[in-house]
């Protein structure tokens, strides 16, 4: 474990099978909560840090919105990136659609299924780069998203100032998404209690049934999202996301490289409550990174927060402002 670690209180599947929902999507979707601060105002001037957002499977840039919300209170640039084939380009099956179509839900091809974490890394390389213009750039990533700040830091680290995986993954000895999710360390997750939306391999998509009304899969995906919040709140939360994401981005070898991504300081967010990502696999991701470059450890905060983060945004505000002290 890095040098500091402080906690903050709050509030039967295959290798495919189990990236149909890995990291579940959430993004800070269900960073309710509003506690802004008016701190830190002067955030706007001109080389001071922009923070670029990257959310998870599943999810869209609005996961992010309470966490935008608190930062642009707090007077810091912000900016929430849709990934390829997600918000406004997202597709939604007509399948999808109620009255659902189960049956045809299960093979309804989706553009997503051609997208790779190349088209991803590309598409956020340019967004650091226009953010770069005005100061250094802290590019945040939470759950499957880590695998794109893995990609992104590969390409382009002289941009980024630093790097934060908040409970989400980061690859250095284990190639994949995929492969740090079999490790016995990820064996207690969640999201392998979760019935998967069978599709076909040749689709190349991990479908989730967000609109299921069956309680069990309420269920399930409430201890493995957001255990902490109300029934009507994780309903709320499962209405933002989207029910494709590419299968190619959990597979694909989204290893930090040494002598890349290795060179920009970093944060991980360890979510204490976590069920999705286990503790133990947050830490085990911490450690081989740590060892893959002995001298630029993980600075690593704990919070207790379930994936999808703590329920407060000011919580959310006060950690990223302490990356911003250091970054800028």
């Amino acid at each position: 474990m890095s040098e500091q670690s402080d906690i903050v209180e709050d509030g039967g599947w295959s290798r495919r099978g189990v990236l149909r929902v890995a990291a579940a999507g959430a993004g800070a979707a269900a960073a309710v909560g509003a506690g802004a601060s008016a701190a830190h105002a002067d955030g706007r001037r001109r080389g001071a840090p922009t923070f670029v957002l990257v959310h998870g499977s599943g999810s869209n840039s609005y996961g992010w919105s309470p966490v935008l919300a608190e930062l642009g209170l707090r007077g810091h640039r912000t900016v929430a990136v849709d990934l390829p084939g997600h918000g406004p380009g997202a597709y939604f099956p007509l399948s999808y659609q109620s009255p659902q179509d189960l049956e045809r839900l299960a093979t309804e091809p989706s553009p997503i299924g051609r997208v790779t974490l190349s088209d991803f890394a590309e598409h956020v390389v340019g967004v650091v780069r226009a953010a770069h213009r005005n100061g250094p750039v802290v590019l945040v990533g939470q759950s499957l998203g880590g695998a794109t700040l893995n990609a992104v830091a590969n390409r382009v680290p002289e941009l980024i100032a630093h790097l934060v995986y908040a409970s989400a993954f980061c690859a250095t000895r284990h190639t994949s998404v995929t492969e740090l999710m079999t490790t016995p360390e990820g064996a207690t997750s969640s999201l392998f209690k979760i019935p998967p939306f069978r599709t076909p391999p040749e689709l190349g998509v991990n479908r989730v049934n967000w609109r299921s009304a069956d309680p069990a899969f309420f269920a399930v995906m409430k201890e493995a999202l957001a255990a902490d919040r109300t029934d009507a709140e994780v309903r709320a939360l499962l209405a933002t996301l989207e029910p494709d994401e590419s299968a190619a981005i959990g597979s694909a070898d989204s290893r930090g490289l040494a002598d890349r991504w290795g060179r920009v300081p970093r944060t991980f967010l360890r979510f204490t409550e976590d069920l999705s990502i286990p503790l133990a696999l947050q830490d085990l991701m911490i450690r081989e990174a740590d060892e893959t470059t002995p001298r630029n450890r993980f600075r690593v905060r704990s919070i207790a927060a379930p994936h999808v983060g703590p329920r407060d945004a000011a919580v959310w505000g006060d950690e990223l402002e302490r990356v911003a002290d250091l970054a800028g």
